[in-house]
């Protein structure tokens, strides 16, 4: 969007006819709506408005991340927001589905059978010259139903368009009943905030998460700008931002885990990240991608791939340092580079495979093919890790058991004491408890001396205590 995009062309009439109604309604003492205004509360008057006069916001967040699918209406609407063409961009865009705008969102559908069957309950917020600031949403959903009038609060005679953005975004982050913004639009709307010149503490608090959660949020929005160039192929089409809109935890999990392992070992984080990354752009649920640990390529799934997904031999190499000669250090080691020359053509190939029309109906159906052909391969892969993954758990949980019982023994000890003491001690119920626990080892014991061939002393003490005498 331009740095400045302008009043609507028919701003003069409708700031006249704002102005109009405004008086009646301080006449009548009519309804008011509080915004946050500036820094402090303002109370602004409630008028109703014409929804075919009023202008979508070119600026809304809640469709930051669609505009980009249709890059020849997304020019028009960055050069004309005003335009009739421009507008019905928006309005197409406010009534899809984000993280699908094939698809007619089921949000959008509740909210016009609710506008249908109890009208509008709360008003939108709109500037002097007719920008719907809150209310996008609802005003295309009472066009859409034939509905001919919206109310409004009505900002102040000096609205700019960074009031306009601001009181959006806290209307947005108060947390009621309005339609949240997609997470991705979520994303945007913090670095369009931290690029005005904001803090981080105050973004932070604004949109009610920690500083943590926003550091969090932000690695994850430059993985996906980054995937997303590295997704651009020779057809020269790429992923967009919608197609990371369903992939919220897995991302956020892969920050997790990526930011503690880099702390002792970067070149293995770089690993899980590469592997991971690979997994989301395969589509597979959350379960699934946890199971790709650090070495996952190189223990399940390298000597599985087929040669037109299996990378070039990747060499080590030092790199120099801008502004001091002579000094280089040591590039991705080549296990990281193998993984992500793999996560590389599996991003360019899912880029093809959503492509559609605008690229040559071959290159779709051989970049599909691929994604199947990997899709099959992680399957194995997959399958071996979980595997894995489930020893590993009764390993620990067999461990695990018997320190949970030694725990309760020595509570039992430290009891005992006490209902001795007491007097209160079942001494029958005790035996009978005690021949319990000698029948449970010995159960233990025969499962334990055949699986050790040479006992260690634990086992040993096992197996002696068990005996029957």
């Amino acid at each position: 969007m331009s740095a400045d995009f302008g009043a609507p062309p028919e701003s003069e009439n409708i700031r006249s006819l704002v102005e109009e109604r405004l008086k009646q309604v301080m006449a009548d003492n009519g309804a008011k709506v509080t915004v946050d205004w500036r820094g402090e509360q303002r109370h602004l008057h409630v008028i109703s408005m014409p929804v075919d006069m009023l202008y979508f916001n070119p600026d809304t967040h809640r469709i930051r991340a669609q505009r980009t699918l249709d890059l020849e209406r997304n020019r028009i609407l960055e050069e004309e927001p005003w335009s009739e063409a421009a507008q019905q961009y928006l309005h197409h865009l406010l009534t899809r589905k984000p993280s699908n705008p094939d698809q007619v969102d089921p949000d959008y559908t509740a909210l016009k059978e609710e506008l249908e069957d109890f009208g509008q309950k709360e008003p939108g917020i709109t500037s002097p010259n007719g920008i719907l600031v809150d209310g996008n949403t609802r005003c295309a959903a009472l066009r859409d139903l034939g509905v001919k009038n919206i109310r409004v609060g009505v900002l102040p005679a000096d609205t700019s368009r960074r009031d306009i953005n601001a009181v959006e975004l806290a209307l947005q982050l108060r947390r009621d009943k309005r339609r949240e913004y997609s997470y991705i639009n979520r994303l945007i709307a913090v670095e369009d905030e931290l690029a005005s010149g904001r803090r981080e503490e105050d973004v932070a608090r604004d949109f009610n998460i920690k500083t943590t959660t926003l550091h969090q949020d932000r690695w994850v929005y430059q993985l996906i700008k980054d995937a997303i160039d590295r997704s651009v192929a020779g057809d020269g089409v790429a992923l967009r931002e919608v197609d990371f809109e369903d992939h919220q935890e897995k991302l956020r999990e892969l920050y997790r885990d990526y930011t503690k392992l880099a702390k002792s070992n970067p070149d293995a984080a770089e690993q899980l990240k590469e592997t991971r990354l690979a997994m989301v752009v395969l589509n597979y649920p959350k379960t699934s991608v946890r199971l790709a640990e650090a070495d996952f390529h190189t223990r399940y799934l390298s000597e599985r791939l087929p040669n037109d997904l299996r990378p070039a031999v990747q060499e080590g190499a030092t790199v120099s340092i801008p502004g001091l000669p002579g000094v280089a250090v040591q590039d991705a080691s080549p296990v990281v580079k193998t993984t992500r020359a793999l996560t590389d053509s599996l991003l360019q190939a899912s880029a093809k495979a959503r492509a559609g029309e605008k690229i040559a109906p071959a290159a779709v159906a051989e970049a599909d093919g691929l994604m199947k052909t990997a899709r099959k391969t992680f399957d194995a892969a997959v399958k071996l890790a979980g595997q894995n993954a489930q020893l590993q758990k009764r390993q620990v949980v067999v461990t695990e058991r018997l320190t949970d019982a030694a725990d309760y023994v020595n509570q039992c000890a430290a009891e005992f004491a006490e209902a001795r003491a007491k007097r209160a001690l079942d001494e029958d119920a005790f035996d009978d408890a005690l021949l319990t626990l000698r029948a449970s080892l010995a159960r233990l014991a025969k499962h334990a001396g055949r699986a050790f061939s040479s006992p260690g002393d634990g086992v040993a003490w096992l197996l002696e205590a068990s005996q029957e005498r």
